[in-house]
């Protein structure tokens, strides 16, 4: 099959590797359909050290299941499943809890053990707990923007409603998105869905704030740093904002948002932080009785009714796909998406 490897910074191969097989009774191997290229990827492309072996990429897929594990009772080949960016058992008290990404048995997509979903194949640990059929669809027969709304449910909208979700959003409250790329985007909508009544999106690049207000954004704020800070505080009467998403990850999106939170109020980070310290004193959070909140996504846990909104044209979170690319032009989209060409690149295989 072929495979996406990154060996570097900057340096992203599609390989002809052997197919994946069934290795635990639990697995199944999976056809990918639709695949992606998130954000998170960037974060390597502009940092990894070269290396000789190369690094499996990818984690969201929408695909059909073309093999089972012996003990696997909940999908059978042939069925069209979204596949969560983390595989998890589903049953664990972790899983119970509704954070499928703590589960004590799950893991990662893109280590040499479990291989990226970049690529044609796919093996997916934990087949039962991590699956989730998409029922009465034919992706061969799928309208492509059906099929762009189910591959934002194996990461990217479910990320931003996660973030949405530990912030608590709900009616009446005021909601600031930092970050304009997919997964800010995507928790505006989410924000809209769970009836916020005010959504002031920081970010600078008109056709993606432009989708933003279509997703029900109702202000845009371009400005950054103290300006930016400065804006929200009189946009809000010099208040802040209920709930602040930090959908960034890098150090001066999380001062802006301990800058526009108000008193009492919810950071929600889900941007992966590229930092391991963070202001937590005085100043940021703790003069103000914040808390901070926000994570690795649990996708698992909000697939099912997310699909029926979907199916049902509830939403369309796929919009934010600005580019569609075969597997073998895989590197070219990293580096569209790197010089900001592209929104997000969804992959056809």
């Amino acid at each position: 099959m072929r495979a996406t490897f990154m060996y570097g910074a900057g340096d992203v191969r599609v390989e002809t590797v052997p197919d994946p097989v069934i290795r635990q009774p639990t697995d199944a191997i999976v056809r990918v359909v639709r695949a992606c290229i998130c954000g998170s990827d960037l974060h390597p492309y502009h940092s990894m050290p070269a290396a000789v072996q190369g690094t499996p990429m990818g984690h969201e897929l929408i695909g059909v299941v073309e093999e089972t594990g012996a003990a696997v009772t909940t999908v059978e080949r042939g069925d069209f499943v979204v596949v969560p960016f983390a595989f998890s058992d589903n049953t664990c008290v972790f899983c119970r809890e509704g954070f499928q990404t703590a589960c004590v048995h799950g893991g990662w997509y893109g280590t040499p053990d479990t291989g990226g979903l970049q690529a044609e194949l796919a093996r997916i640990p934990l087949a039962d707990g991590s699956l989730v059929v998409v029922p009465d669809v034919d992706p061969a027969h799928a309208d492509e923007s059906l099929l762009a709304s189910l591959l934002t449910l194996s990461d990217v909208y479910l990320t931003g409603y996660h973030a949405a979700h530990m912030g608590q959003v709900a009616p009446g409250r005021t909601v600031t998105v930092i970050g304009d790329g997919a997964v800010g985007l995507s928790a505006v909508l989410a924000s809209k869905q769970l009836g916020a009544e005010r959504i002031i999106l920081m970010g600078r690049h008109r056709a993606r704030t432009d989708l933003g207000v279509e997703f029900g954004a109702t202000e845009v704020v371009p400005e950054r740093g103290a300006e930016g800070v400065a804006r929200v505080l009189d946009l809000t009467g010099g208040e802040g904002s209920h709930i602040v998403v930090e959908a960034v990850g890098h150090m001066p999106a999380y001062e802006q948002a301990y800058g526009v939170v108000r008193p009492g109020g919810i950071i929600s980070r889900v941007g992966v932080p590229q930092y391991e310290a963070a202001p937590i004193g005085f100043g940021s959070l703790f003069g103000k009785n914040a808390r901070l909140a926000g994570g690795p996504a649990p996708v698992r846990a909000y697939l099912e009714p997310a699909i029926r909104q979907v199916v049902a044209g509830e939403i369309d979170p796929g919009r934010v796909f600005d580019r569609l690319v075969s597997l073998d032009d895989v590197p070219a989209g990293y580096a569209a998406m790197n010089a900001r060409e592209a929104l997000k690149v969804m992959v056809r295989v």
